[in-house]
């Protein structure tokens, strides 16, 4: 896992946002226990994602303790991308004790994005 950006990630990468790979998956998403797991499926290509990374950012700061944020760079590992039929980026899926509880589609506000996690943060 890792929450560095460098120069080549074209701003897709949300600041403070830990990036998992097919490898870690299981470990760092379907392994947490307490709180859900926000994974947004990315793409370096994706302006919509580029969108995404500063409400990611500030979610992911302001929710630590009720929601763990991750990212997956979806050409890079095609393995979760299968398992979970992700096609369109972004694609955001909620996982809850390792399974998958919500899905949305497409960049968002913060504050939209927030009103439709409500549920999941209100158990967490």
């Amino acid at each position: 896992m890792n929450d560095r950006t460098d120069e080549r990630d074209g701003g897709m990468k949300a600041h403070g946002v830990a990036q998992v790979t097919d490898a870690d998956f299981e470990v760092e998403v379907l392994g947490e226990r307490g709180r859900p797991v926000l994974v947004e499926f990315t793409a370096d290509w994706c302006g919509p994602c580029r969108q995404l990374a500063p409400v990611l950012s500030s979610i992911a700061a302001e929710e630590a303790d009720r929601l763990k944020v991750v990212q997956i760079d979806a050409d890079s590992n095609p393995g979760a991308v299968t398992r979970y039929g992700v096609l369109s980026m972004p694609t955001l899926l909620v996982f809850r004790d390792g399974e998958p509880v919500q899905q949305i589609v497409g960049a968002r506000a913060k504050r939209r994005l927030l009103h439709e996690l409500e549920e999941q943060l209100a158990t967490a």
